[in-house]
């Protein structure tokens, strides 16, 4: 009666642990954030295992039930569409309630994908704080302001129709001068991270069709500025 927390690939599926593989061959079940991607992945390491959905829209309704199913011996793994399940994905609810019931858990290591946007940016990574992602409407205005003077690290996701509407919004909030770090498809085939000053990143994702999954990496107040060696 396991809960086991896997990271899965944010792109590239060669990321994936050799101990993540062992797991999912070895559980009785998956719950999945969506079964068909989950499915394209066990498919691709030879993985039959069978497959519930478990995602934001329904957790709260099979929570209880999945719990019942650990309470009586079933040993289960959690998995996301991409990356660590729990970081702006499902899995707080569970893991919570699961802890609740005194269930065993684990969560392996692996892929999250603010971790190599972080190193790549060049930003001090000794101090940062992961937002995840903006609020659509309320509050996000709010949120700004307070972001605009914090002095750690900033590390933001964003979703590709919304990039140059935050940029747009860093320019009100964080004035153009401040720099900031955009990957987008990381380890896939089409990976870019372009970093400049908030101006010059706004002109250059406004010139083209902005895909892939995005995060953002912006320099604390006064800790990152454009310097000229």
């Amino acid at each position: 009666m396991s809960l086991y927390v896997v990271p899965t690939p944010i792109g590239n599926l060669g990321d994936i642990t050799l101990r993540a593989l062992e797991i999912l061959k070895s559980i009785d079940s998956i719950l999945a954030e969506d079964t068909r991607t989950s499915g394209f992945l066990l498919k691709h390491y030879q993985i039959s295992k069978p497959l519930q959905s478990f995602h934001i829209f329904n957790e709260h309704k099979a929570l209880q039930s999945v719990i019942q199913k650990l309470k009586d011996g079933e040993t289960m793994a959690l998995v996301s569409d991409a990356g660590t399940p729990g970081i702006s994905d499902p899995g707080f609810l569970l893991i919570r309630e699961c802890l609740k019931h005194n269930l065993k858990i684990e969560c392996l290591p692996g892929a999250t994908a603010f971790v190599p946007a972080l190193v790549k940016s060049g930003f001090p990574t000794d101090r940062f704080v992961f937002e995840g992602f903006l609020p659509h409407k309320k509050g996000r205005q709010t949120l700004l302001k307070e972001l605009a003077e914090e002095e750690r690290t900033i590390i933001l996701y964003e979703s590709p129709h919304r990039l140059v509407k935050t940029l747009e919004q860093m320019m009100e909030f964080f004035g153009g001068d401040r720099v900031v770090s955009v990957s987008r498809e990381l380890t896939k085939i089409h990976e870019e991270t372009f970093t400049g000053t908030v101006a010059d990143v706004l002109t250059h994702f406004q010139k083209k069709e902005v895909k892939g999954e995005i995060v953002m990496v912006v320099s604390g107040k006064d800790r990152g500025r454009m310097k000229e060696e």
